[in-house]
């Protein structure tokens, strides 16, 4: 990029880093471009165009370059830059853990608003499945009276989701569970809310999702099964177990789902199965009361 001249400027470097991006396919490339110096020089993506006539520091530049090296292997970016922005909060990420998705924020504050009608002063809340810890990060961060805990079977994600909540001096809040499934709690601990977004891929369309997450995302965080619904069957059986009384279960599900989960609950004796749809009006996300 560079001439022994002139250095490259930042607005230069963006147009470059984006063109490498889009001769690749990699959709959004002058978004991502952007979030890349965003990242490199410490300030928010929308002031970069101040800045865009200044020269890049020379080690900018090879940090730069190896960016764009990954990211066009199809690397996430999120793992390139080690952060995600989740309902308004920074979390560290890493190939332990699935990377939190934007519609999932609608699932966390589902969560959180739901806490409002549940008289307990201070309600206890599950995440089962937590990864990166996401969603009880986000619940303990916008309810500050309820108390959380997060469950995950992968030492690795829970250790990730820790080193969340640490960096957010929220380790005090969330008791942390290793294990599979239920198995991992007290056996007479109960909840007000289990929330989750287990894994919903079907094992066999695995091999045909984009590469950002079939290669980099963990098969375990993915893996639902035969069709997908290994988790929720789990779920419908053994989550009552673990409710308060007029406990609630709120779960995201994939693309389709939605009539075989009603039915799933159904058969369990659960009640009020209700379909909430994403940003894009599609059903994604399940909510269900216990019996």
């Amino acid at each position: 990029m560079e001439t022994q001249e002139q250095r490259v400027t930042v607005g230069e470097a963006i147009r470059f880093a984006s063109a490498k991006l889009g001769a690749q396919d990699i959709p959004n490339s002058n978004v991502e471009a952007e979030l890349m110096l965003s990242h490199l020089l410490l300030v928010p993506r929308t002031i970069l165009f101040l800045k865009s006539g200044v020269p890049l520091d020379p080690p900018y530049e090879s940090v730069l370059m190896e960016f764009i090296e990954r990211r066009t292997r199809r690397e996430p970016l999120q793992h390139i830059l080690g952060t995600v922005s989740f309902c308004g909060i920074e979390l560290t990420v890493n190939e332990d853990a699935l990377i939190p998705r934007p519609e999932t924020e609608l699932l966390a504050e589902m969560a959180w608003t739901y806490l409002d009608s549940v008289a307990k002063a201070a309600p206890r809340v599950l995440d089962y499945g937590t990864g990166t810890g996401c969603l009880a990060i986000a619940i303990a961060t916008n309810r500050p009276s309820a108390s959380l805990h997060a469950l995950d079977r992968s030492p690795k994600a829970l250790a990730l989701a820790q080193r969340n909540a640490c960096e957010l001096d929220l380790s005090e809040r969330i008791q942390f569970h290793e294990g599979d499934g239920f198995d991992a709690l007290p056996e007479a601990m109960e909840f007000e809310l289990i929330v989750s977004n287990p894994p919903y891929i079907p094992s066999a369309e695995i091999r045909e999702l984009q590469p950002e997450v079939r290669d980099y995302d963990p098969r375990l965080a993915l893996d639902g099964g035969r069709d997908g619904l290994d988790f929720y069957r789990r779920l419908a059986e053994r989550a009552t177990g673990h409710l308060s009384q007029h406990g609630t279960l709120m779960c995201e599900f994939g693309d389709g789902q939605e009539k075989e989960l009603e039915l799933t609950f159904a058969n369990e004796r659960w009640m009020s199965f209700e379909v909430i749809e994403d940003m894009n009006r599609r059903p994604r996300f399940m909510s269900v009361r216990k019996s």
